[in-house]
């Protein structure tokens, strides 16, 4: 499909300045532009390839203004950055728009299918399972029993969700995550083995989650291991059994939540963190990537190593780690002048 700058500019409430007919099939970098793409222009450290691109369209700043001439037709927009975010959903729903029901499958009898589910090939919906508007369920998911699956709720090729676990409105699930498998709930005996502890709780993702590939979010022992509103999770992730995640909280690949570990909101956790169990983590605060965090942290807290301390006092430790060689030299010379001093004071 084709779209004229003056069409985009009006989806984007922008401004076109140049050739509002010029028309574009395709998204391109602006220094890779071609001709029929649209790019964009929001750090300005690219600004002198706009005068290069051979990209048809430009998003910039409505403030931009060019210092040489232009090629390309413009349009200015409040926030180039989130436009482009906005024109990269739309083709990307145009691109994986799905429909119909493929061959095989299983749903059980006691399963109602909407009108406008998508459900690939080999999928399987367990009893009295609960299915919102517009799903999409791709080849070879597994749904167990009484499962919930809100509106607009699209789950990848491989997804596994066991059962009783509640997936709300908008959620999307990657190739690989399986939501509500058994926590890791072991008792010690006696004798040195171990006995398993029943997971009889849940999953609950809530409204606008998105958990990336491979991921893994166990079922709670009892209650629910808890997912709040506009969380996003990276690839490669473990939340463990009985866990609360707060709303809008980020959390890079990699990263283990261990069990009833509770993490707050709008904040943002890096790759390959480790989490203690039973913890507190406060509202809006930031973590460092491969950080350990076995102890309750503040809302507001910067914090990074391990164990996490505040941004500033890791980073006046990295300093004296640099300098450990120098200053163990230095003791080592000190300690042999305090020798040299003992033996000059003892043969006088």
């Amino acid at each position: 499909m084709k779209f004229s700058a003056q069409q985009i500019a009006d989806f984007l409430h922008g401004e076109v300045v140049g050739n509002a007919s010029v028309e574009v099939s395709n998204l391109s970098k602006i220094e890779e532009g071609t001709p029929g793409t649209l790019t964009f222009l929001a750090n300005p450290k690219y600004t002198h390839y706009i005068y290069q691109t051979k990209a048809s369209i430009v998003l910039v700043h409505k403030e931009f203004e060019p210092e040489h001439p232009v090629e390309a037709t413009l349009i200015k927009v409040d926030d180039p950055y989130a436009c482009l975010a906005l024109l990269l959903n739309l083709v990307n729903e145009a691109l994986t728009a799905k429909q119909g029901i493929e061959e095989p499958h299983y749903v059980a009898q006691s399963v109602t299918l909407p009108e406008d589910i998508y459900l690939g090939a080999f999928a399987y919906i367990g009893e009295r399972v609960k299915i919102g508007k517009n799903v999409k369920i791709y080849p070879q998911v597994y749904v167990g029993n009484d499962v919930v699956l809100g509106d607009n709720v699209t789950l990848y090729p491989g997804v596994k969700i066991y059962h009783s676990c509640v997936i709300g409105n908008n959620c999307t699930l990657h190739a690989g995550v399986v939501i509500g498998g058994d926590g890791f709930g072991f008792a010690p005996q006696a004798n040195g083995e171990y006995a398993k502890i029943a997971q009889i709780g849940n999953v609950v993702l809530e409204d606008n989650v998105e958990i990336g590939a491979n991921t893994t979010i166990d079922r709670a022992t009892m209650g629910s291991t808890v997912i709040h509103k506009g969380v996003k999770l990276d690839n490669l992730i473990q939340i463990a059994h009985n866990v609360e995640v707060g709303e809008h909280t980020v959390i890079a690949a990699q990263a283990g939540i261990a069990g009833s570990a509770k993490v707050g909101s709008h904040s943002m956790i890096g790759g390959q963190v480790g989490v203690a169990g039973h913890i507190k983590l406060g509202d809006r605060i930031q973590v460092g990537a491969q950080s350990g965090i076995p102890n309750h942290v503040d809302d507001d807290a910067i914090i990074m190593g391990y164990p996490a301390v505040p941004s500033k006092e890791f980073a006046r430790q990295v300093v004296y780690i640099k300098r450990l060689p120098d200053l163990t030299r230095t003791v080592k010379e000190l300690a042999k002048e305090v020798e040299s001093l003992k033996e000059q004071l003892k043969n006088k």
